[in-house]
């Protein structure tokens, strides 16, 4: 089956494909996109994560993303910015 098609793994809950996926985080729609941007942070798969986003698009809605993140996981982000260079995102 064309990978594109299939549903990636941290979307277990909803009929998406990996296009769906894609098409919302480049969408309009800005509560869909930071959304989505969550459950990738939260749920994805590390080499996942870097499929699709990057640290630009994260650190660009971060404090949209951090305000919808589980305070556990929001912790573990500001730490590797932190770690990584970028102060607080």
């Amino acid at each position: 089956m064309n990978e594109k098609r299939e549903r990636p793994d941290f979307i277990w809950d909803y009929d998406l494909t990996e296009d769906d996926v894609r098409a919302i985080l480049r969408g309009d729609n800005e509560y869909a996109r930071v959304q989505m941007m969550v459950r990738i942070l939260e749920s994805a798969r590390w080499s996942d994560i870097w499929r699709y986003l990057t640290v630009a698009q994260i650190r660009r809605d971060w404090s949209q993303i951090s305000r919808w993140m589980r305070r556990e996981v929001c912790d573990a982000w500001m730490f590797a910015w932190e770690v990584w260079g970028y102060g607080n995102a």
